[in-house]
């Protein structure tokens, strides 16, 4: 199989060569993984409402700390079976979505305690519409996976995880990147350029998908290629929230 390069390191040419090929109704569609994502989706909404519903029952931030060392971790672990068991991933992918969303409610639960409730619908809101826009704007042609975009958004995905690589070591040290975590002009300039990448992400994941369903990949591979955008999804839920913390500090 022959398929260009994803920077998510989920959907690589890799893993779909090692699942083979299929024919006629076995066949992995763009649609089938979309409907799939949907219902991953429903299960982060679901895993994070749990964790929520722990928050405002204690209120008390810290109650939430360890489901989120559970859903932080096992989605972690759960995340290695995906990547290296594509076959398990109609059971796993499901698994994944629900330790994840308990992840997510509880950073949710920390944003909402310092700057209220509201800021977390705006990010699912701006979440699902970057998304729906990525969506559109793919199917239409208006944005293509061309080979030099792809080139463009792997380069760039790459720097924004050395800098936070960078940050994170630098932090052993009491050393603060404040153009990462600042809510100066900087930072909120940074934020905004990793929510970009992180959307133009989700073009390259659908032609990805798209390649892999044209090129005969097996029907389970759905649920893989679903799990993909959901890493992407994550990530660009956490980025917008970080931004609208931000944005609020400001105020």
């Amino acid at each position: 199989m022959n398929l260009t390069k994803s920077s998510n390191p989920a959907l690589s040419d890799r893993i779909f060569s090692k699942a083979g090929f299929a024919s006629g109704a076995e066949v992995m569609t763009l649609q089938g993984t979309l409907n799939k994502a949907l219902l991953m989706l429903a299960l982060v909404i679901l895993g994070a409402a749990y964790t929520w519903r722990i928050f405002f029952e204690s209120v008390n931030p810290a109650s939430v700390v360890p489901w989120m060392l559970v859903g932080g971790i096992g989605g972690f672990i759960t995340s290695l079976v995906v990547i290296f068991a594509p076959k398990t991933s109609p059971y796993t992918a499901p698994v994944y979505a629900l330790l994840e969303g308990i992840f997510l409610g509880g950073i949710s639960a920390y944003f909402a305690s310092s700057y209220g409730a509201g800021i977390i619908m705006q990010a699912i809101g701006l979440t699902l519409a970057v998304f729906f826009l990525m969506l559109l704007a793919y199917r239409s042609g208006t944005i293509r996976a061309t080979g030099k975009f792809k080139v463009m958004v792997l380069a760039a995905t790459g720097a924004i995880a050395l800098t936070y690589f960078i940050s994170f070591v630098l932090s052993f040290f009491g050393i603060s990147l404040g153009f990462i975590h600042g809510s100066g002009t900087f930072g909120i300039i940074f934020s905004l350029i990793v929510v970009g990448v992180a959307a133009l992400n989700i073009i390259i994941d659908l032609d990805f998908i798209d390649r892999a369903s044209a090129s005969g990949a097996p029907k389970f591979m759905e649920w893989y290629g679903a799990f993909g955008l959901m890493v992407t999804l994550i990530w660009l839920y956490i980025e917008i929230l970080k931004l609208l913390a931000k944005l609020n500090r400001r105020n």
